[in-house]
């Protein structure tokens, strides 16, 4: 019942008498946004009727109509207070454009403040955490993992407990913005791969960042948190300490340009020895200066085995090109830190048993458990025809594999060939298979098939595999590309059989397949393969090792990180 029918409701009860109150005056006595509906109720207004007198019982229920509670009284905690300028930092556009958030981070930011239990993350009762001096040290020292500390500005961890809400609000997401930076960056976000080359396709775990805020509040050590989002693996570790040993202890060469010449061995004589012998910090020699005597045999090969080269001691044209003033610390030292950033591109887990192939160093390894139990030369794709770079599992393997013929070989090789002589495919074992206007190239299983007798596959979208070749004199080569993309297996059944010693399968039960027609083996559980590209890795003994940049990735990692000034 409105309150416009409760009024006349009294009214009508009474029947003679003295007149009570106007009904709009009771009405008028409400507030005014109560009174309204009544008011319409009311349109067209009745005459003003008499007084009308209204009983205490009678105006109990009229009472009970209008009387609106009084308000509890609001308290707003200092929690509140931060809460709500944290909130109005995130809302306010031209603060977020300089964290440079987009609108997706963003939206993700204030999802994770507003369902937090604490307004700020970083500072309770005007102090900051342990866990923001944790995460700051690790991000004034993010130089240490190659990383650019001027990329994570901090906020200033001394504010005056009395400072205002919005200052503490600054501050704490200026924190947690400088902190998510790093963790994305640590996991390979501060290029994309794909720019450099269509060849490179790494799957990149660059985390969200509720996760990235989740690990660091939920933890006792939030730096040692985020100093875990760098790459865990050995490899990356050895780049990290070869990065500070060099930064400890840098003492510069003299810088000495090595013209190029003939090879110098034991003995020879020549014009550029007195400038080897500077180069080396050997001083004059006591006899003939252009001598290549054995304490400049020795020099060189000292710095040979520092740059991976052979160590003959010999003053070969690749042991000149490493002479050059160019490879000096502040060249390696970037070297350093664009191998580093290879290694983000890479898989957290590698898997317990996985195969990594190092394009550059021709080189192939399966490892169990961080052990090598097979090691191998490799054969890897021409300049012209790069073999790609990124991980996958093995599925499959193939022995007697037949070969079709690639689209790019046959536009390029096999086309021009056959039209130059129509023989061409009869005389080199292939067959012609005509379907329509199409024409595809196969080549059946056998010694003289490209493949070898064993393939190892991984699908992937490059079609690149693992596989044996009847060409086995090109292992004896230094430099190993000569392939059309993929990798070919200098010891491919001893690599079958680590493959598969747990299915029962061994080198001899394997090579008794070659010639029974293609037989494909399948894998109980894939393995992982990583294909990579490193120039520098550290051996066994912790010797650093450098290899040629083969397809000029190290030199456009360089430049993308801004490392070549």
């Amino acid at each position: 019942m409105s309150l416009y029918a409760v009024a006349a409701a009294a009214l009508e009860t009474a029947e003679g008498g003295p007149h009570p109150q106007n009904a709009s005056e009771i009405i008028l006595a409400l507030p005014v946004e109560t009174a309204s509906p009544v008011f319409d109720d009311l349109i067209p207004a009745p005459p003003t009727p008499a007084p009308v007198a209204i009983s205490e019982e009678d105006a109990r229920p009229l009472q009970a109509s209008v009387d609106i509670p009084t308000p509890a009284a609001v308290t707003f905690t200092q929690g509140d207070v931060l809460r709500g300028a944290i909130m109005d930092r995130l809302a306010n556009d031209t603060a977020m454009r300089e964290l440079r958030l987009n609108a997706k981070d963003r939206e993700a930011l204030t999802a994770f403040y507003t369902a937090a239990a604490q307004p700020t993350l970083w500072s309770r009762d005007g102090a900051f955490l342990p866990a923001a001096q944790g995460v700051a040290a690790i991000l004034r020292d993010a130089g240490n993992d190659g990383l650019d500390p001027a990329d994570y500005p901090l906020p200033s961890l001394s504010l005056a407990k009395d400072a205002p809400p919005a200052a503490w609000a600054e501050a704490d997401l200026k924190l947690s913005v400088a902190a998510i930076r790093y963790a994305r960056d640590a996991r390979g976000g501060r290029i994309d791969p794909a720019r450099l080359s269509n060849l490179i396709a790494p799957t990149l775990d660059l985390p969200a960042i509720e996760a990235i805020l989740s690990a660091l509040v939920s933890t006792p050590d939030a730096g040692v948190a985020l100093a875990d989002f760098n790459p865990p693996h050995e490899g990356y570790r050895a780049l990290k300490a070869k990065l500070a040993q060099l930064r400890e202890n840098n003492v510069p060469r003299p810088v000495v340009h090595v013209p190029k010449g003939p090879t110098l061995r034991l003995g020879m004589r020549d014009p550029r020895v007195p400038l080897i012998r500077a180069r080396f910090n050997l001083g004059p020699s006591s006899g003939d200066e252009t001598a290549y005597d054995h304490t400049v045999v020795s020099a060189v090969s000292a710095f040979q085995k520092e740059k991976g080269l052979p160590t003959s001691g010999d003053l070969t044209a690749q042991t000149v090109a490493a002479l050059d003033p160019g490879t000096s610390a502040a060249r390696l030292e970037g070297d350093l830190i664009a191998n580093m950033e290879r290694w983000r591109w890479l898989p957290r887990d590698l898997g317990t048993r996985h195969i990594f192939v190092n394009v550059p160093e021709y080189r192939l390894r399966f490892v169990q458990d961080k052990d090598v139990i097979h090691e191998t030369r490799v054969i890897v794709g021409k300049k012209e025809s790069q073999t790609p770079i990124f991980s996958d599992e093995m599925k499959y393997l193939v022995v007697n594999p037949s070969w079709t013929v690639p689209p790019s070989i046959m536009k390029k090789e096999f086309l021009p060939a056959l039209a130059s002589d129509p023989t061409y495919a009869a005389r080199k074992g292939y067959k012609v298979i005509r379907n329509g206007n199409r024409i595809s190239v196969q080549q059946p299983p056998g010694e003289r098939n490209a493949l070898g007798y064993v393939k190892f596959m991984f699908p992937n979208q490059y079609a690149v595999y693992l596989h044996d070749t009847p060409n086995r004199k090109l292992f004896s080569a230094q430099d190993r590309a000569f392939s059309h993309g993929c990798v070919r297996v200098d010891q491919p059944f001893q690599l079958a059989q680590e493959v598969l010693e747990s299915q029962g399968w061994n080198e001899q039960k394997l090579r008794g397949l070659i010639g029974k027609g293609e037989r494909y083996i399948h894998l109980r559980e894939p393995l992982p393969v990583h294909l990579t590209y490193f120039t520098l890795s550290s051996d066994e003994t912790g010797e650093m090792k450098t290899f040629e940049d083969l397809y000029g990735l190290n030199r456009k990692v360089r430049a993308a990180l801004g490392l070549d000034g």
